[in-house]
């Protein structure tokens, strides 16, 4: 006896309303509404575009012969095309400095990426909430202390007359000179960075974990489930969302390192491994005899390689899943 499949009900296709175009009185009275918050975020708007966006005018001296003092568009501007990036291409610097800004990128993203997160859920995980706002306010003191004051530390603690030589030298160690020593700038340097900004970038997990609906933890508890296993399912999976985003806006900046710390922390010792794109440009384009355009054609590079970055991230992250920047 033969049986017939059962057929799925068809659903009529959602129509597309086109939205309504607004009136001009319509947009008068929205901004009139909205102009408390519109006056709010203008000064924000202003700075933005003053330091983020003019200085893109500037660009232009990275294919030009351009020389300190000469106008960035004038009918005595000489165009030499892509000539500096060529040189930079050809330059016996291009490949150290690219392993050592990649290196101290992608291992103190390694390190400093999920740090935060365990942070957080950590300390939404403890059951005195008290204990937990005074371990969040000491985690985020280290990120108000300056980086010139940060490397000063760094000087007291593991210079050669440093706290921690001054105890290897009591048990009878010798005194060793961690500034002058190439294998000891990426963990110092990495290790400082994770330890200043953690608490800080936890709290924007925190805030997240803040929107969970506390019936599922319940409904967990009552299923059997132990914290960490609640961590583990509830938790975890409410803050993905904006781990996907953080993840996205991180990579996008992976080359974007500084050049103060790495500055401030360089010697003659550690140049091999501390000479970063950042620290390279600074002294190309401010120090000795000024290459403005040699210099710019460098950042603008590392500029183009966070954008690449940027997008292959937002791409792959809309592929596999729902969260993207765009």
């Amino acid at each position: 006896m033969e049986t017939k499949a059962a057929k799925k009900p068809v659903f009529p296709a959602k129509e597309r309303v086109p939205k309504k175009k607004k009136t001009r009185e319509q947009r008068i009275r929205y901004f009139k509404d909205n102009s408390p918050f519109l006056l709010m975020i203008l000064p924000a708007v202003v700075v933005v575009f003053l330091f983020n966006y003019l200085p893109i005018y500037g660009v232009l001296i990275a294919f030009q012969d351009f020389m300190p003092g000469d106008k960035i568009l004038s009918d005595s501007t000489i165009w030499v095309g892509f000539q500096n990036f060529e040189r930079f291409f050809s330059d016996p610097q291009f490949w150290p400095l690219m392993k050592n800004t990649f290196l101290i990128c992608i291992i103190g993203f390694i390190i400093g990426f999920p740090l935060p997160i365990i942070v957080s859920l950590m300390l939404n995980a403890m059951k005195g909430r008290k204990t937990a706002k005074v371990l969040q306010t000491i985690f985020n003191g280290p990120h108000f202390i300056s980086l010139v004051v940060l490397v000063g530390m760094l000087t007291l603690f593991f210079g050669r007359y440093g706290l921690v030589n001054n105890i290897a030298a009591h048990f009878g160690g010798e005194r060793y000179s961690y500034f002058l020593e190439s294998s000891a700038f990426r963990p110092m340097y990495i290790l400082s960075s994770n330890w200043q900004d953690f608490g800080w970038s936890a709290i924007i997990y925190i805030a997240a974990l803040s929107n969970v609906d506390p019936q599922q933890h319940e409904a967990a508890i009552l299923d059997g489930a132990t914290r960490f296993q609640r961590v583990i399912h509830v938790d975890l999976p409410a803050i993905m969302p904006m781990v996907s985003v953080m993840l996205i806006m991180s990579i996008g900046g992976l080359m974007g390192v500084g050049y103060e710390k790495a500055l401030l922390m360089q010697t003659d010792g550690n140049l091999a491994v501390s000479e970063l794109i950042s620290t390279y440009v600074y002294k190309r384009g401010l120090t000795g005899v000024p290459d403005q355009a040699y210099a710019t054609a460098i950042g603008l590079f590392n500029s183009i390689i966070n954008v690449v970055l940027l997008i292959i991230a937002n791409t792959t992250s809309k592929k596999f899943s729902e969260n993207s920047l765009w």
